[in-house]
């Protein structure tokens, strides 16, 4: 899947960063600038990112922009904008979800299963997602990138049977119907996870209230000014 850059171009540098810039095809001379962004943001974010992730991030989002038209992954072809909208907007629930393995529902390009697989490569991310293109996409690029934690699943949620610690989503519209299909694949004492623009209307929330502890957690996106929230959501016990 990947071309590898035939030319050779200056390696981006940002402070302790060092980005050796062979094998990226779509970046190109945006590299250095595209790399201190990632880095900075790491920073804010609390993350500690090694050089390797942070290049194994940006090899993600060059060739989810170089497949983007072949797969139909993205409406976004601006690397900067992917880069703050996709792969820093993902970036930024990671030291706020629960530890255990992880099952990223609709996950369509990889976001944000293959980001958090990339920043903890010690916990198992299935992918999951009825289009089958899309995971063939996720399947090269998690081979490309070593990616031993992601299993791609294309398959209907409801169809998947195993239990997981953590179930994610950043596409559903409703609240209510992301904790309607995920609740099954959620093992004992795990959590439901929503990537969400706004918070959730006080209607769906009174509405899951009663059999939910639901936590709201404001996200602090670096360079995205729009509103983020990830809603977590766990069993009540009684």
């Amino acid at each position: 899947m990947s071309a590898s850059a035939k030319t050779s171009l200056p390696s981006a540098s940002t402070g302790n960063v060092h980005i050796d810039p062979t094998g990226f095809v779509k970046l190109g001379s945006q590299l250095p600038a595209l790399a201190k962004t990632l880095s900075q943001a790491a920073d804010k974010l609390n993350l500690p990112l090694s050089e390797a992730q942070q290049r194994t991030l940006l090899l993600y989002l060059d060739q989810l922009l170089l497949w983007n038209k072949a797969y139909n992954l993205t409406a976004i072809t601006d690397p900067e904008e992917a880069l703050i909208k996709h792969v820093i907007d993902c970036l930024a629930i990671i030291t706020h979800l629960p530890t255990g393995s992880l099952l990223d529902i609709g996950t369509g390009a990889g976001l944000p299963a293959v980001i958090i697989a990339i920043c903890q490569p010690e916990r198992p991310c299935t992918a999951l997602d009825s289009n089958q293109k899309k995971i063939r996409f996720i399947k090269q690029i998690s081979s490309e990138l070593g990616l031993s934690n992601m299993q791609p699943i294309a398959s209907r949620i409801e169809a998947h049977e195993a239990s997981y610690d953590v179930v994610t989503s950043r596409a559903f519209a409703s609240l209510i119907d992301f904790v309607e299909v995920a609740q099954p694949r959620l093992a004992d004492n795990g959590y439901l996870c929503a990537m969400k623009g706004k918070v959730p209307s006080d209607e769906e929330l009174q509405a899951l209230e009663s059999e939910w502890d639901i936590k709201t957690i404001k996200l602090q996106v670096p360079y995205l000014h729009d509103s983020r929230h990830l809603i977590e959501l766990s069993v009540k016990n009684v």
